[in-house]
């Protein structure tokens, strides 16, 4: 169910050895802390595609954690103050198509992380969200609020009465959690049945479609959304963006949203001092074309640790 961070992985281009201006993510990151400082940000990966197998989607997603670290080691790392420690804790790895078994062990895992710090989990199909969602409630308590705020082309709240997937996760925190509100955008018209909209209109979701997201209402119903709530949670699905610029999907979107657009909302979500926790999901490795979605994702990665935790 779990391996530890692999050094292995974290490797590039050395340009100096001591001056931390040349420093890449690689020479900063360290791995498998047992004690991590305050304010630390942990990496945890979510080695699993069930979800996604269940939704009958195309599989894949489980080997991206690896894939992203390999892009997002070799970038530049600028905080040359120090002021924030990157851990990789390893992946969470479902075994065995046992998808519950799995989400349990991810949320305890990023439940831990938020003792200490603030979590990034690398899915992973997009039933990743459903363990960081359990990792943020047992970290927080039951009364908080939270809300989920979603980057997605999909609403992922189908019926789970014969099983959950990688598009049944939202339904399902709503259903459990009286205290769980959830908010997404770049909704896609055609990438979801009537039915759909009518599920999202009936369990009161605040949901903006992709051509409405420079609109000032699309600004103010986000900054509304997340001022309202004690605890915030992110979570990106990949599928979302532009099929051309992120081809290693389950799902690509040939109207999908352009990589600044997503950038930019990611920005605001993550700089929120409400946010703890941050998913990236549905990277397929196996479908990639020159590495494409993988370098897009660490960028994204990169973004968050950036102008989170200020």
């Amino acid at each position: 169910m779990y391996r530890k961070a692999d050094s292995e992985i974290w490797k590039g281009r050395i340009d100096h050895e001591t001056d931390p201006t040349y420093f890449r993510y690689h020479q900063v990151i360290q791995l498998n802390s047992d004690a991590p400082e305050q304010g630390s940000i942990g990496l945890i990966g979510f080695a699993c595609d069930e979800g996604v197998r269940r939704n009958e989607g195309r599989i894949g997603a489980k080997y991206a954690p690896i894939a992203l670290r390999k892009q997002l080691s070799s970038l530049p790392w600028r905080d040359q103050t120090k002021s924030k420690s990157i851990i990789d804790f390893g992946d969470v790895i479902c075994d065995d198509h046992d998808l519950e078994l799995a989400q349990e062990e991810l949320g305890n895992k990023v439940a831990n992380i938020l003792i200490n710090g603030k979590a990034i989990i690398l899915g992973g199909g997009h039933e990743t969200l459903y363990g960081q969602y359990l990792g943020v409630r047992k970290a927080v308590g039951p009364d908080a609020s939270i809300g989920l705020l979603n980057i997605d082309a999909h609403f992922d709240m189908r019926s789970y009465d014969i099983g959950t997937s990688s598009g049944t996760m939202f339904k399902q925190i709503l259903d459990e959690d009286p205290n769980a509100s959830y908010f997404v955008c770049g909704i896609q018209q055609y990438g979801n049945t009537t039915a759909l909209f009518n599920t999202a209109d009936q369990y009161n979701v605040q949901y903006f479609l992709d051509e409405q997201l420079d609109s000032t209402e699309f600004t103010q119903g986000l900054k509304n959304f997340m001022d309202a709530h004690d605890v915030l949670l992110v979570t990106l699905c990949m599928d979302v963006l532009s099929a051309s610029e992120a081809p290693g999907v389950s799902a690509p979107s040939p109207f999908g949203l352009p990589a600044l657009k997503v950038r930019d909302i990611l920005r605001k979500m993550v700089s929120h001092q409400k946010t703890v926790s941050f998913s990236i999901c549905e990277v397929n490795p196996s479908l990639d074309v020159d590495n494409r979605t993988a370098k897009l994702g660490a960028y994204f990665i990169n973004e968050v640790i950036i102008n989170s935790f200020k």
